[in-house]
């Protein structure tokens, strides 16, 4: 998998400038420029970045055969708040969203 291009592809299917990718992964634009015009991939600090612009993990970044499934913020915030709840009340949560 060419990493480069897959960064593309994200940004693309989003709609995104180079320079909306930037802010939305709080790089500077520059850094972004410099992974294209030497076209060597970004460090993983700086790609953990770009994943978590794009709403998803490094593991979905690297999965080439499987559609990868966008989370919103408020998603993913959501599913951090369920995850700390105590089993019982994850249950009681999900009855409750069952019922909608």
């Amino acid at each position: 998998m060419n990493v480069i291009e897959r960064i593309k592809q994200l940004k693309n299917d989003r709609g995104w400038t180079d320079y909306r990718l930037a802010m939305e992964a709080m790089i500077p634009q520059s850094t972004l420029a410099s992974i294209y015009e030497r076209n060597t991939p970004p460090k993983l600090d700086i790609l953990d970045c770009l994943c978590h612009a794009f709403g998803i993990t490094l593991a979905q970044f690297f999965q080439e055969d499987e559609a990868t499934e966008i989370v919103t913020e408020d998603e993913r915030r959501l599913l951090e708040c369920f995850r700390k709840l105590p089993k019982e009340k994850r249950q009681a949560l999900l009855r409750l969203l069952s019922d909608t």
